[in-house]
């Protein structure tokens, strides 16, 4: 860290605050000291500083609870809590709020002492991680998101100018696309990078559990429930809430995630007490959510609500320049992962890759490499290699008298049909690895006659 470490001591006790400023002089190069929120607000403001040390009961209409939640919204400093009143609900409060650890008094010197340079040691990690992922991105490169056609760099741009935002997006795009990727990508470029990034599949959850997953539940709310669960809107409090396949959500669902997203509040099941939650909403959906608001499956009010900033992420049939790439990044992956040596593609196996259709997009093409790398024992893979739905250039394809209805078809039910055997016929696992829900998977298999 180039610049002198400062921390800010906040108590409204002037001798603490004099006594613990005097005990870690040998610990920061500027040492600062506050008796209020406010006035801890004011400084923060106007200096930089590192690392908070804050009494919970200050006075003044806020607490140290209120200025842990500031400083975690606002600023990159760590913060340390001291009270004399410490109970278990208060420490878990206030490291859901983003402290990194919660001492009570009377304070060991020895102690904090401790706690103060494992805190610095924390802000060092956390700022050279900051500015790798800053000069990552400066370089196009977001955390696994590989490529550098015109359309991914324009999905890069936008990632970039509104990541540091609280807006609410919306990604969209065809299954195996990389919409989690987007969505990680935007909290970790983010001001909430240091908080919780909460996934959540709404496609792959039965209605009845799906309320709990959502908001929570308390002890015997509905039978089975043995103990109190934080939903996912608990969890990802001054993070990042990613609502996967957000057009499954059923009918009385969608009027509790408004309710949410317009007021902040929301209570667990079988509960009185209303949680608030300052999570960060990243929606995303695979299927046309205009035409869905026009049929009356999804709610117009709830859209507008979602699609603050939309994101639209072109499928790889879109970006064949890419596919060399993605190839190389992939066997690298893969072959790392499996403890296989170096492996590559010949130049026929590269153009059949790039030439072919890709209905499962990135995700499919990440399954097929590696396939190769674990069951091909030579160092260069070739086009006799690939799978047998890649020995028909597109070329050929043309020829043949079928309507595009008909080879899209085709490819589904092989895509399908590989993804099942890739996962032993797990029906949830391959509903996850194609992006569809298992409704959706049950009926294309139904379709299609797989079993």
């Amino acid at each position: 860290m180039d610049e002198p470490f400062h921390i800010l001591i906040v108590d409204d006790e002037p001798n603490i605050r004099a006594g613990l400023a005097k005990g870690l002089e040998k610990h920061a190069e500027l040492i600062t000291t506050a008796g209020s929120v406010n006035e801890a607000i004011d400084i923060l403001v106007r200096e930089t500083v590192h690392l908070v040390i804050a009494d919970v009961r200050l006075p003044g209409d806020r607490d140290g609870l209120d200025l842990v939640t500031y400083v975690h919204r606002n600023c990159s400093a760590t913060t340390i809590v001291i009270t004399a009143h410490g109970t278990v609900e208060t420490a878990v409060e206030a490291m859901r709020r983003g402290a990194f650890d919660f001492i009570t008094k009377p304070v060991d010197l020895n102690l904090i002492r401790e706690q103060v340079a494992r805190a610095a040691e924390h802000y060092k990690l956390q700022a050279e991680n900051r500015v790798l992922k800053g000069k990552l991105a400066e370089a196009g490169e977001i955390v696994g998101i590989v490529g550098n056609c015109r359309a991914l760099k324009d999905v890069l741009d936008q990632i970039r100018q509104v990541a540091d935002t609280d807006a609410t997006i919306l990604v969209r795009g065809e299954s195996g696309t990389g919409k989690e990727l987007i969505a990680r990508a935007i909290h970790d470029l983010s001001h909430r990078s240091n908080g919780p990034f909460i996934p959540m599949n709404l496609g792959a959850l039965p209605e009845t559990l799906l309320e709990s997953e959502l908001f929570g539940h308390e002890k015997g709310a509905f039978t089975g429930a043995s103990r109190q669960k934080p939903g996912c809107f608990e969890q990802a409090v001054s993070g990042t809430l990613f609502l996967d396949e957000i057009t499954e959500i059923p009918a009385k669902s969608q009027v509790d995630l408004l309710r949410v997203l317009e007021t902040g509040r929301f209570a667990r099941i079988g509960g009185e007490e209303m949680l608030t939650s300052d999570a960060r909403i990243v929606s995303a959906t695979n299927r046309d959510i205009e035409q869905l608001v026009e049929e009356g499956t999804f709610r117009e009010d709830l859209f507008y609500r979602l699609n603050i900033v939309p994101i639209d992420v072109p499928p790889l049939r879109q970006r064949r320049e890419d596919i060399p790439l993605l190839i190389a990044y992939f066997l690298n992956h893969f072959c790392l992962r499996h403890q296989r040596p170096e492996k590559s593609l010949d130049s026929d196996a590269v153009q059949l890759l790039v030439q072919a259709n890709w209905p499962g997009n990135i995700r499919q093409l990440r399954n097929v490499i590696e396939r190769l790398v674990v069951t091909v024992g030579r160092d260069v893979i070739q086009a006799q290699d690939l799978p047998t739905e890649f020995s028909i250039s597109p070329t050929q394809a043309e020829k043949e008298s079928r309507s595009l209805a008909e080879v899209t078809e085709a490819a589904e039910r092989t895509a399908i049909q590989s993804a099942l055997t890739s996962n032993n016929c797990h029906r949830e696992q391959t509903a996850k690895v194609l992006g569809i829900s298992v409704r959706t998977l049950h009926y294309k298999m139904s379709r299609y006659n797989l079993h």
